[in-house]
């Protein structure tokens, strides 16, 4: 239709398209897993789950409502003192 005039699509155009299509949906790929990798990580550092009356008592400590020995003291009240759960 268009005869030599240069219109037509050449063979490395078919596969400059292809390769880079391939190259973009791979690099697409791997950007996609590391962001969920990340996220799912968090911060990378394992930390012991703290529970409610341990952020209280923390809270407390912080404003200055209970001094350092009294903070440990309670706060080793609390993790001796791990209520059972129902069933056991």
């Amino acid at each position: 239709m268009y005869g030599n005039w240069g219109h037509d699509v050449s063979t490395w155009g078919y596969v400059w398209f292809t390769a880079s299509t391939v190259v973009f949906w791979v690099v697409f790929g791997l950007v996609a897993f590391a962001v969920t990798r990340a996220v799912s990580r968090g911060s990378g550092r394992p930390q012991a789950p703290v529970t409610p009356p341990e952020r209280l008592l923390a809270e407390r400590f912080a404003r200055g409502e209970l001094d350092d020995d009294e903070y440990r003291r309670r706060l080793a009240v609390l993790r001796d003192n791990v209520p059972l759960t129902k069933g056991g």
